[in-house]
């Protein structure tokens, strides 16, 4: 067995002596090439020692390139999310096993009409907020950046108007403010968060959700269930699925796979169903 392990050693968030002890393991079954791109050795298979982050550029290359589905992708969880490996059940305790003898999975991806993918998930509207004010933060804060930026942007969100559309059927008018459309190929975000609690990455749907709950009581009662996973019981909140998910309205905050584009007024995504394979459990 020939690997391209692909570390970025700039991005952070990664132990190195965990990094070289999973090397040392990956060594003494396969031959091994260590790079910072996926690039050259088309005979090997590209396995990404990262987060959501690195797995989400790894993708993105080869589905630029035309080569996504040439070969199985392997991961190995080091990120500070990891919410893709959660979801494909990846564990660090597991993920070394799962790259040399593990199954393919089929996943699906999602591509936009502004040439981008999404591998995990997209959240439109407080929860991208949440994101922007926590870069900000960073510096200071470290990883309580996030939590305290979520806590601002809950406050002082009033929603945005959205008109919803999941195969042609609207889900939002543009009537009523919404507060969040999120989008899971994936079922986690942040680190945990259950986001689309029920989606499955390689059913050829997006998991949809929209939630309406614009108002102070509404918006502290959708974070706390969202954390739980229970804010899909809501009756503010419509989920659904589908194949082809379009957006249009107020300039609104967009997060994709933990990347923040600013903001946007339209934008539609599509699934492509088992676009590329995930070496898993």
């Amino acid at each position: 067995m020939k690997l391209l392990v692909i570390c970025n050693r700039a991005a952070g968030g990664v132990d190195e002596e965990a990094r070289e002890e999973v090397l040392r393991e990956l060594r003494a079954h396969a031959e091994v090439v260590v790079a910072e791109e996926v690039g050259g050795f088309p005979d090997h298979i590209p396995v990404v020692m990262g987060g959501d982050g690195s797995l989400h550029h790894v993708v993105r290359t080869l589905h630029e390139r035309g080569e996504l589905g040439a070969r199985a992708i392997g991961l190995i969880p080091m990120g500070t999310g990891n919410d893709l490996a959660r979801t494909a059940g990846i564990t660090p305790d597991n993920a070394v096993k799962a790259v040399l003898e593990g199954r393919e999975r089929p996943m699906d991806l999602l591509v936009d009409d502004h040439d981008g993918v999404v591998v995990n998930a997209v959240h439109v509207g407080v929860g991208a907020e949440a994101s922007q004010r926590a870069q900000a933060l960073k510096p200071v804060l470290a990883r309580l950046a996030y939590r305290v930026g979520a806590v601002v942007a809950g406050v002082r969100a009033r929603g945005w108007r959205l008109r919803v559309t999941v195969d042609g059927e609207c889900v939002a008018d543009g009537t009523r403010r919404v507060l969040m459309v999120g989008l899971g190929n994936g079922r986690t975000i942040g680190g945990g968060t259950p986001l689309a609690p029920r989606a499955e990455p390689g059913d050829g749907l997006v998991d949809v959700v929209v939630s309406f709950a614009v108002g102070p009581l509404q918006r502290l009662a959708f974070g706390v269930r969202l954390r739980r996973g229970e804010h899909t019981r809501l009756g503010e909140v419509k989920v659904t699925r589908g194949r082809k998910v379009s957006i249009a309205g107020q300039p609104v905050p967009v997060n994709a796979d933990g990347e923040l584009e600013g903001k946007i007024n339209r934008r539609t995504w599509t699934v492509l169903p088992g676009a590329w394979r995930l070496l898993s459990p």
